[in-house]
């Protein structure tokens, strides 16, 4: 199963998805619908209850059982546990076995999504406009989201490049980022993270505006020599990601020079925007509506 994990939220309740490009088709974690259809007030009723419902199924010769996936996917704790997915048909069956006077919506909350996900293939901009939308809600500046957007369209090419060149496993593709992050900023993400004070946060998420300039730099760089130098082995990609991370390290410093001061900071994104909007101008926000 080549699958692309995202979450999704249903009335403000997180729920895991994983997208198989190869089926075209969502999978949904199904202790987190279970969670939202029975109103357990934590991760592990909601699975308490599925186990349960699980056995009886498996009774009656329920073929939905065996037909689930299992996935690692980031539990409430941040540890990977296997988790048990169902595709939209095998979810509407488990929905008619649990009484909820949400199943419903739910039912129409799924369909809306698996029709999100079609329209974005035809037209993959509505994905990046979703995403602007995402972030506006979160309080975002416009000057803010437009790096951002970039520097994900960059990270594309990127990881596009990367398998080009043979790189496939998620550990390499971590190996390969944090050696590229410490190259321009003097910390692995995992370090970087720390500095922030960030646990499960998305650290590109939480970086000011040049943070997000310089990595975003770094990542272009690196892409443009992978293609140039053709590399066929991970520690050819090992160099030229330290190489990509030097140019960017080198204009970090350059910039720095010039302020007198890191631009490496401790502070997350929202802090950065509040402070840039208490001061008002072309960066000052408007209340943001809280989801």
């Amino acid at each position: 199963m080549n699958e692309n994990l995202a979450i999704q939220l249903f009335e403000n309740k997180k729920v895991r998805v994983a997208w198989d490009a190869e089926q075209e088709k969502y999978y949904f974690s199904v202790v987190d619908i279970v969670q939202v259809l029975t109103d357990s007030v934590d991760y592990q009723s909601a699975r308490k209850y599925w186990k349960v419902l699980k056995g009886r199924l498996q009774k009656e010769g329920n073929e939905l059982v065996t037909n689930c996936y299992q996935l690692k996917l980031p539990a409430a704790d941040g540890k990977m546990r296997m988790t048990d997915m169902a595709d939209l048909e095998q979810i509407f069956r488990i929905i008619q076995s649990i009484p909820s006077k949400k199943a419903e919506p739910v039912k129409q909350w799924l369909a809306e999504v698996g029709s999100q996900r079609i329209d974005q293939m035809i037209d993959p901009e509505l994905t990046f406009q979703m995403a602007v939308e995402d972030y506006r809600r979160q309080g975002y500046s416009d000057k803010w989201i437009n790096e951002r957007m970039r520097s994900i369209e960059m990270r594309k090419e990127l990881t596009d490049e990367w398998h080009r060149s043979g790189v496939h496993d998620s550990k390499d593709f971590a190996i390969l980022t944090n050696v590229l992050t410490k190259a321009w900023s003097g910390m692995t993400t995992g370090e970087y993270k720390r500095y922030k004070g960030l646990t499960k946060e998305n650290l590109r998420d939480n970086m000011t505006n040049i943070e997000l300039a310089l990595n975003t730099l770094a990542e272009v760089a690196t892409t443009e020599y992978s293609r140039q130098s053709n590399p066929q082995t991970m520690a050819e990609n090992e160099r030229i990601a330290k190489e990509g991370g030097d140019v960017a390290r080198e204009a970090r410093q350059t910039m720095e020079r010039r302020l007198g001061r890191s631009v490496v900071s401790q502070e997350r994104a929202s802090d950065y925007i509040k402070a840039v909007g208490k001061q008002g101008g072309d960066n000052a926000l408007p209340t943001a509506d809280k989801d």
